[in-house]
């Protein structure tokens, strides 16, 4: 199938490793335009030299802390006044430590929120003037499948991805009409670094091996085995696509079938 984003300029948040990373490699294959978008230039380096060029695409990369909104809104604005605008943005941001929410912070929360929900508007609002321009945007929020269903152990994430899948929502309302799309991709269990970290504290509080619990996680799912980035990645490129010009305003749980609700 061509998904017609040959040429595209696509924006890949956290793409250092894990979905974002995958998502990259799979927009290159394609035929996509990827700038990487992380903190650790070391890595961007190294994941940019993986990126694929049979397109003879250009790709490139920033440098931006999603804790300083204002700056990564003016690293954004400079790079499209600098050089071009893009079709497609994936955010997509590390999540918070595990815990129970009573015991919670309020720098927790404000960290998280600042991290994923302020960062995810200040991209949007850097982006969409040039996806008006072309009426063609293609906007995937990474969040999780928390927002159909709260995650045991995960507080501060249940609370601020619900916000962000909220906020998504009304965004689409209000840019369907420019032939840009907002989507949400809710990943369920999949084999990450941060999955690593949820699994390791949950074997630490259940004084269970690394080994135990995640058998315990993937009995969890139908499929009985967690995720590759990889397929998860696959969900996001395929709404970014041509393809998907009339899907808007969903939640699509990658999860093997986990999630109970509808």
């Amino acid at each position: 199938m061509n998904l017609g984003i040959q040429n595209k300029n696509a924006l890949v948040c956290g793409s250092t490793a894990g979905i974002g990373k995958a998502t990259s490699i799979l927009l290159a294959k394609e035929g996509a335009n990827v700038t990487l978008i992380a903190r650790n230039e070391e890595k961007l380096k190294s994941v940019l030299q993986e990126l694929p060029k049979s397109n003879e695409q250009k790709h490139s990369y920033l440098i931006a802390d999603f804790s300083k909104p204002e700056e990564l809104q003016k690293i954004v604005s400079d790079f499209i006044k600098n050089n071009h605008g893009f079709h497609i943005l994936v955010n997509n941001t590390g999540g918070p430590r595990s815990g129970a929410i009573l015991e919670a912070t309020l720098e927790q929360f404000e960290n998280t929120f600042t991290q994923h929900l302020k960062s995810n508007h200040v991209l949007v609002q850097a982006t969409i003037p040039f996806m008006k321009t072309q009426c063609y945007g293609r906007i995937i929020n990474i969040i999780s499948t928390s927002v159909k269903e709260p995650i045991e152990g995960l507080g501060v994430s249940n609370t601020i991805r619900a916000a962000v899948g909220n906020w998504s929502k009304t965004l689409a309302s209000e840019v369907g009409n420019h032939g840009i799309t907002v989507n949400n991709v809710l990943p369920g269990f999949t084999e990450t670094e941060r999955l690593d970290e949820i699994i390791n504290i949950k074997a630490a509080n259940e004084n269970r091996s690394f080994e135990e619990m995640s058998a315990m996680l993937k009995n969890y799912t139908p499929a009985k085995r967690f995720a590759r980035p990889e397929e998860t990645a696959s969900a996001i490129v395929f709404l970014a696509s041509e393809k998907a010009s009339y899907i808007n305003g969903i939640n699509l749980p990658v999860d093997g079938g986990r999630t109970k609700s509808l």
